[in-house]
């Protein structure tokens, strides 16, 4: 069997050459083979023109695709795997038109697995952790009130004036910036057009807590059911968010205004122009010489008469460092345990987003512990 590896940008290398170190069969398909070349020719041959119909045709049962591409093409290397009853693997989010494939790829007998990088991916880990720890706890009690957070960040290490830099093109943060978003605040639904309408501050419970910028991304409610959140149960808070350095907010105001004006094709040329300055201005240097950092933090909480009786936070703190950026290490390393539990029939078939099976859960988070300079489990009641 082997994994077809698709795109070798910045976010894919490290779990790419994983793979290959492991001994796993890897073909590596890119758009630039200089660039894949680059990238892990120290470790393989097995490089080629990323084309949809030669790695259609290189395909063979049991294999398995992986897409580090953009988004647009997730669903034509999935569909192509079904076809050759192979398997797919993305760290993405689960696009409508994936989640239609489910029958398909049930009836090929593949599995079709997504949302296994940082942030969907580890965060979900987290959310799975936590709650097969509260149901399992004397505290749990179905009227119980919950509050469930989950920030994730990329930010750098040395913070600048700006209070943010880029990894690759800020075009993606830029666009993200006028989608709307859905949580649960305050026992109600919260629908919120533009980020900086609904930033608040949230205090890490880092070794010394720290407190960053915080807004609910896109849609959180649909993983209510996803981490196992039965309908009947009181929610107090539940949402899924972006977690930016203090004062970000302040440094990017005169961004949020212009934005606010743009529409139309007119609109999107300014968020390109606006992309390529950032560029220019706020990119990261080399990772030891200018070092990411990314923190995730995930806690569920349940109160009794409105007594805390159970409060858990999953914190993780990771920087770049001579193995490259914490961004990279943290997206592609978690995809690569995807190939080999797919690999190993670990991951039934159908569309799948990370695993709840506690014991992948265990696996996946002893790995990523190697990843990060920190991650814990805070009991605030202990």
């Amino acid at each position: 069997m082997t994994v077809h590896w698709c795109g070798t940008g910045l976010s894919a290398v490290p779990g790419l050459r994983r793979l290959i170190q492991s001994g796993t069969s890897v073909l590596v398909w890119n758009r630039s083979t200089d660039k894949a070349q680059a990238a892990v020719g120290d470790l393989t041959d097995d490089i080629r023109a990323f084309d949809l119909d030669a790695v259609s045709e290189a395909l063979a049962p049991g294999d398995v695709v992986v897409s580090m591409l953009p988004a647009d093409w997730h669903v034509p290397l999935a569909e192509a795997a079904i076809a050759k009853g192979a398997h797919f693997v993305s760290s993405s989010y689960i696009a409508p038109e994936m989640r239609a494939l489910d029958e398909a790829a049930r009836d090929a007998g593949v599995a079709l697995v997504n949302e296994v990088g940082l942030d969907p991916g580890i965060d979900h880990l987290m959310a799975h952790a936590l709650m097969a720890d509260y149901r399992a706890s004397d505290a749990f009690d179905a009227g119980n009130t919950l509050s469930f957070i989950s920030y994730c960040g990329g930010i750098p290490k040395n913070p600048n004036p700006f209070r943010y830099k880029f990894s690759w093109s800020p075009l993606g943060v830029l666009k993200a910036l006028r989608s709307p978003s859905r949580s649960i605040r305050d026992f109600s639904e919260l629908r919120v057009d533009r980020p900086w309408d609904a930033i608040s501050a949230y205090t890490a419970p880092l070794p010394s807590p720290e407190t960053f910028e915080v807004y609910p991304n896109r849609d959180s409610l649909p993983f209510m059911e996803e981490y196992g959140f039965e309908p009947h149960w009181p929610v107090r808070e539940f949402v899924r968010g972006t977690l930016r350095l203090n004062g970000w907010s302040d440094a990017w105001k005169n961004i949020f205004t212009e934005i606010e004006t743009l529409s139309g094709p007119e609109g999107d040329a300014r968020l390109k122009e606006m992309s390529d300055t950032f560029w220019d201005e706020n990119a990261y240097g080399p990772a030891e010489e200018d070092p990411d950092r990314v923190v995730l933090c995930v806690s569920l909480k349940a109160e009794k008469d409105g007594t805390p009786v159970w409060h858990k936070t999953h914190v993780m703190d990771a920087w770049g460092d001579a193995r490259g950026t914490a961004m990279s290490r943290l997206v592609s390393v978690p995809v690569s345990l995807a190939v080999d539990a797919v690999l190993n029939r670990r991951i039934p078939s159908g569309v799948h987003a990370a695993p709840s099976d506690p014991a992948l859960v265990a696996d996946w988070l002893g790995e990523v512990g190697h990843l990060a300079q920190h991650l814990t489990v805070v009991d605030h009641l202990s």
